[in-house]
């Protein structure tokens, strides 16, 4: 029975996002969901939560920069100031608004697993962890610099494979000549170092 419940609220919230995100976002975050289902078989996350959070996390990219600049503020979210000038950052906190108020979801975890998917943080939680992996590594993405070893890592060694995917956006960003969010370099500085902890 709570299987059919689970169907149902999951077909729900995946025919709202094929409306609000365009067909390859939508099947990135598809990509997303079962990849992070599989992170979360491996490591003994919640299954679930994980495919819920892995579908939503990209659920305010359909949003125009104001409007996500909005969502936030009404939410009493602090925005920094590389956020307001970069919404490509700031989708995930609009998304964490907006998994709460539109799709109805009520459990922090997912949420905060949204919040975080793009820029990491110290300390994450397993959850977290999960969708900031699974959004890097999913089986649509591809011209990535060593994007397979990556993938094989998560799989083995997660903070491992944050400590890469940190330092691999860090280097693009760069190159780009683009403004680093300082959260992101502070995720790398955290794992790497507890990786020599260890």
């Amino acid at each position: 029975m709570g299987t059919i419940v689970i169907d149902e609220k999951y077909d729900k919230w995946r025919k709202m996002l094929k409306e609000d995100i365009s067909r390859k976002r939508y099947l990135h975050s598809i990509g997303v969901s079962n990849t992070a289902a599989c992170l979360a078989m491996r490591y003994g996350c919640d299954i679930w939560k994980a495919y819920i959070a892995g579908l939503l996390h990209d659920c305010a990219k359909g949003l125009g920069a104001e409007e996500m600049i909005r969502v936030v503020q009404e939410a009493d979210i602090e925005l920094t100031k590389v956020e307001k000038s970069n919404p490509e950052l700031l989708h995930a906190k609009a998304g964490s608004v907006l998994a709460r108020d539109k799709y109805e979801i009520k459990d922090e975890d997912i949420l905060e697993a949204i919040k975080y998917h793009t820029t990491g943080r110290p300390s994450m939680t397993l959850l977290e962890k999960i969708i900031f992996t699974a959004d890097y590594i999913e089986p649509n993405r591809s011209g990535i610099p060593d994007l397979d070893g990556i993938r094989r890592i998560a799989f083995t060694d997660i903070d491992n494979s944050i400590v890469l995917i940190c330092k691999a956006s860090i280097d693009y960003l760069k190159q780009k000549n683009r403004v680093i969010d300082v959260t992101t370099v502070d995720t790398y500085e955290y794992y790497r170092n507890l990786g020599k902890e260890e």
